[in-house]
Formats: structure tokens, C-alpha cells, sequence
């Protein structure tokens, strides 16, 4: 299935192929096909489809590990390094504080809300000049906000983390009703 093309980055052909670009560009180890597509949240399908054109290209490469196909970004390719600086603005915050704050202990579920969600998910809007994050769960705030400021310095744009327990997550309030009503992102754990 086709999506619209992404209002962050209306540079790529669809949302799914922004989101799997970020994926693969951003890791820092080679990805499975099945991998890549689950991390960007896209069908096997579409994702299969999208690497092989990214292969024709020459921005991705493959090996194999067995019967499994491992794909990367093509260092030697003149495209890659400017595609990762576009990707890294516009989908890949949610790939780096995907993998930040999944290595915090104590951190049950985190999602993206607020602008930057919403221009994720497509709805239309100015350009968000900061990213929302939401983290629900026990861990060290310090930690968590070290893993911020590492992704602002990559992403030139400002993290707000709001971090709740699971009990605070659950009450009622006016900001709490408007976050579980609004776009979010999920990054760990089940959306809320």
C-alpha cells in the first residue's frame, strides 16, 4: 500500500520509504530486510520492494549471512552521505531516540508527541522546531536526558522529555488528555 509523500521530508516518494532510508542509514549494523521493515514500521512487501530499488541505486548494499540478507548503506556511494544528513533531520529522530532511551533501565514505553508527531503521521502544519518525547516509567532522569542532548547535537533540534511513571500516565489532566488524543510516535514499548 502506497503512502502520502512525508510532510517532514517531501524529498522522498513515500512516508514508508523515508522511515526505511532512516532505518538503514542510521544503523550502525547491517539489517535484514524483515528488520529493517519492522523497524520502520512498514509491510515486508513494501520494504522488499524499497531495497531493491535503494540496491539498483547503489545506496544500499547487501551481503548474506546464511540464507538472510543483510543490508547497509554503500559508503562508496556520493549519495549517501547528504540522503543520511536529510534523513537525519527529518525521520531519524525517532530512530536515535529509539535506540537512546531503549538502553535506559527502568523505561517501559517512550513515544514522540506534539508537532514533530504530528508532521510524522502526516498532518499538515508548520515545520516543528522541537521534538516531544514522552517516557513513562522508572528511570534515572539524568540518564535520559543525557541521551537527549546527544540526539539534539545530531538532529539540530531540540528534545523536551516529559517522563512519567505509569501511574502519573494513567491520571487525568487536561495536557495528559491531549497527548493521548494527539499523533504520537511510538518508540518503545506499546502505544499508549
Amino acid at each position: 500500500m502506497r503512502t502520502q509523500t512525508p510532510i517532514l521530508a517531501p524529498v522522498f516518494r513515500s512516508e514508508g520509504q523515508a522511515r526505511l532510508l532512516s532505518e538503514v542509514l542510521l544503523a550502525s549494523e547491517p539489517l535484514s530486510i524483515a528488520d529493517a521493515a519492522q523497524r520502520a514500521g512498514v509491510a515486508y512487501p513494501t520494504a522488499y520492494g524499497e531495497v531493491q530499488r535503494l540496491l539498483r541505486a547503489g545506496i544500499f548494499q547487501e551481503r548474506r549471512a546464511g540464507r538472510t540478507r543483510m543490508i547497509s548503506a554503500n559508503q562508496h556511494s556520493p549519495l549517501v552521505a547528504p540522503l543520511r544528513e536529510i534523513v537525519l533531520v527529518a525521520t531519524g529522530p525517532a530512530v536515535l531516540l529509539s535506540d537512546a532511551v531503549g538502553r535506559i533501565p527502568g523505561v517501559r514505553r517512550a513515544f514522540l508527541y506534539g508537532s514533530f508527531a504530528a508532521r510524522t503521521r502526516g498532518v499538515d502544519g508548520p515545520a516543528p522546531n522541537d521534538i516531544d518525547l514522552m517516557v513513562i516509567g522508572e528511570p534515572d532522569a539524568l540518564e535520559v536526558y543525557d541521551a537527549m542532548k546527544d540526539v539534539e547535537l545530531q538532529v539540530g533540534r531540540e528534545v523536551n522529555a516529559t517522563i512519567l511513571t505509569e501511574a502519573e500516565y494513567a491520571a487525568d489532566s487536561g495536557f495528559l488528555e491531549a497527548v493521548r488524543e494527539g499523533p504520537i510516535v511510538p518508540l518503545i514499548g506499546e502505544a499508549p
